[in-house]
Order: structure tokens, then sequence, then C-alpha cells
């Protein structure tokens, strides 16, 4: 498995025009609602941000429910000092902690009720997309749930020419298996039930897919 990342944007330099790329390239707004939609957050919940970047997606989720514990991970310095910033900042109380996705059951020790990624996988190699779905299936508690958001499959010439962006960025080889849909078979190879694609949304870079999948409760057989 890779020791490395893929930095924003595809390029450490680029880090600094992250945020402002992906709310002009993405349609950020449109989608990021849809997902904490999704997400839809409680107070009791101990939400794990896999990837989480400079952080947006965790701001929005304390923003929608302050009292939920929220931690984010990524591997790149550079962000999550960003993320770091912005949380205080806007007077939000979340964790940040350097770490890959395949270490997400190692920082999410208490156990996550739900562990939610936002435009990551497209990135890593597919060892590394294995890896870190089933690092975030170990690090939820029985009965939790997965929430992803990243571009999956793309279904019409436009979205798989306008995918090609992203490609050039972020790298070929591993953004190809998310454009021909595998997301969701690695869902649920690593043991997740329930997977559905639940939203699927045109951006200019390329359609994003909404995901869901829950860990199995304890003492149910799934054969």
């Amino acid at each position: 498995m890779s020791e490395t990342y893929t930095p924003a944007l595809g390029h450490s330099a680029l880090t600094p025009l992250y945020d402002a790329a992906i709310a002009l390239l993405t349609r950020e707004g449109r989608w990021r609602r849809a997902f904490v939609s999704q997400i839809s957050p409680s107070p009791n919940d101990r939400i794990l941000d896999v990837g989480c970047g400079t952080g947006s997606l965790a701001l929005l989720l304390k923003r929608a429910e302050p009292q939920a514990n929220i931690t984010g991970i990524d591997p790149d310095r550079q962000v999550l000092d960003r993320a770091r910033a912005k949380a205080q900042q806007a007077a939000l109380d979340i964790d940040f902690a350097e770490g890959f996705a395949r270490e997400a059951a190692t920082i999410a020790k208490d156990g996550a009720t739900k562990a939610v990624s936002s435009l990551v996988f497209h990135q890593v190699p597919l060892g590394d997309k294995r890896a870190g779905l089933a690092a975030m299936y170990a690090g939820l508690k029985p009965g939790g749930e997965l929430h992803v958001a990243d571009y999956g499959l793309q279904r019409t010439p436009l979205m798989r020419a306008l995918f090609k962006q992203v490609q050039r960025l972020d790298g070929f080889e591993n953004t190809t298996p998310n454009a021909r849909g595998i997301l969701p078979e690695l869902i649920r190879e690593v043991g997740f039930v329930d997977v559905e694609e639940r939203r699927v949304i045109p951006t200019p870079t390329g359609s994003i897919s909404l995901y869901f999948g829950r860990k199995p409760a304890e003492g149910t057989f799934h054969g």
C-alpha cells in the first residue's frame, strides 16, 4: 500500500487554491448540502471524517449539530493546518489528527457511529481504496453508518469528458476505477450492507455520487 498521498488538487503548490477550486468546479454548495442532509448528524454521534482536507465537511457537520463529536483525519499536514485555522476562526470544537484512511480504526478508538468521506477515494490506488474502506468499517460501532461523497460512475459521454479534468490532476490509474463505478462493489466487499448510491449530482468536473452503507448490528448474520 502507498505510503504517500495525492495532495489537494494533485499538487501541494495548489493547496492554497483548493477551497476556491472545489467551490467553483464541483457545485460544492449543492452536493455538500445534500451530503450533510444524508449524514444527518445527531447529538450523540461520533463522526469520523476520513480525508477531511481543509475541514469544509467537518465544519458543516458541526454547525448542523453542535453536540456531535467530530474528528477529521488527513495525511497532509498543510491542509490540516488550514482545517484547524478554519475551525478556530469559526469557534467550532473539532478534533483533527494526522493519518491515512487505512488508520481510521486506530484513530476512532472509542468507536464511531458514522464514518464519512468526501472527494478522497478517487485519488488513491485501488489497494488503498479497499484498505481505507475496511478501516472505516473496523472503526465503526455495530450498526454504524458509512457515507461517501465522491466521483463515481460517469454515466454519460459528457460526464466522462468533464471528469478527465480531474484525472489529469489526480492521475488516470487511481481515478479510472471510480469512473467505472467500483466504489459500491468495494463498499460491499469490506462488509457493509444496505449499500446504496443515493444521489448522483452532475458538476463541471464530472458527476459526484453520494453512497451509503451500514455495518451489521452485533449478532446479525449476512451470508
